[in-house]
């Protein structure tokens, strides 16, 4: 890619330029707080791993700060933004800072948490700063949605990215670390200050790393084993025979699953990682009915 092509990344003015506008006042409900340093943004991108020809679904892209670094190394990018004004301002976004790139960018306008289909080629790698409020459940639905995903790389509340990336065991584990565990290997990968945000949010953020790996059980679906993990942690400080009773049918039934599974009935959901939450579910539902198929 010839230099002189290369996509202009935004900045503070540009940002707030953009903003003025469209008549923008970020709101706290969408978590809408825009990236204003290139540098940051080319951090996200060196760290997410996405290579060049690659296809990348962007969540909230806001006024295209990702985006357009996306775009600078190559990436083909599928971004979904739910705000009506954004979403129809990107294209001509792209059209000013990446000339020459627009070909390789798609916007949808949906909700990133509802989203039932992704037009485009099947994509690779998911990369967004995305909304506090939302960031687990969204990052959980496109996982599910998006069989094709190999890697991602995601930015979240600090606090969030603890506990995706938490291991069992640790303070900080619990249900997004169990069920993210399903779809991917999890990792941090750095921290962001407060300071390249407009406006600036009240909270530090976090990277958050993944690679696909492929479901533990074809034993159980999803669906059952998410409703183990959500039992255990229900409760967080009862031991799994109590936390399990209802979903068993009973403390007797959840102290024999957890004994089929080789768990101690004694022990709590947070010491447990993703292969013995499927082995209770097993255990529940009869042991070994033989294969389901993954929800």
């Amino acid at each position: 890619m010839p230099e002189t092509s290369a996509p202009r990344l935004l900045g503070p003015a540009e940002v707030r330029e953009l903003a003025a506008r469209l008549g923008l006042r970020p709101t706290k409900q969408r978590g809408q707080n825009f990236v204003i340093d290139a540098n940051t943004v080319r951090r996200i991108v060196r760290e997410s791993g996405v290579a060049e020809g690659e296809v990348v679904v962007e969540v909230g892209p806001g006024l295209g700060s990702l985006t357009l670094a996306l775009l600078e190394v190559g990436a083909e990018v599928t971004a979904i933004e739910v705000d009506p004004v954004l979403a129809a301002e990107l294209p001509a976004t792209i059209g000013a800072f990446a000339p020459g790139h627009a070909e390789r960018f798609r916007v949808v306008l949906a909700d990133a948490l509802t989203v039932t289909d992704v037009p485009g080629p099947p994509p690779q790698a998911l990369v967004a700063n995305l909304p506090y409020n939302v960031s687990v459940p969204v990052l959980l639905h496109l996982m599910a949605l998006l069989p094709s995903l190999e890697h991602g790389l995601v930015m979240v509340q600090a606090e969030v990215a603890d506990r995706l990336a938490a291991p069992p065991g640790s303070k900080t584990y619990g249900v997004p670390s169990a069920k993210a565990a399903w779809f991917a290997d999890v990792r941090r990968a750095g921290a962001i200050g407060r300071n390249v945000f407009w406006p600036a949010p009240n909270v530090d953020s976090g990277l958050v790393a993944w690679t696909h790996r492929e479901p533990p059980t074809d034993r159980a679906s999803r669906e059952q084993v998410f409703a183990v993990i959500d039992a255990a942690f229900a409760q967080r400080r009862k031991a799994l025979r109590g936390a399990l009773r209802t979903l068993a049918g009973g403390t007797e039934q959840a102290e024999a699953a957890l004994r089929a599974a080789g768990i101690d009935p004694l022990t709590r959901g947070e010491a447990l990682g993703i292969d013995e939450f499927v082995a209770i579910t097993v255990a529940l539902d009869g042991v070994d009915a033989g294969p389901r198929g993954s929800a």
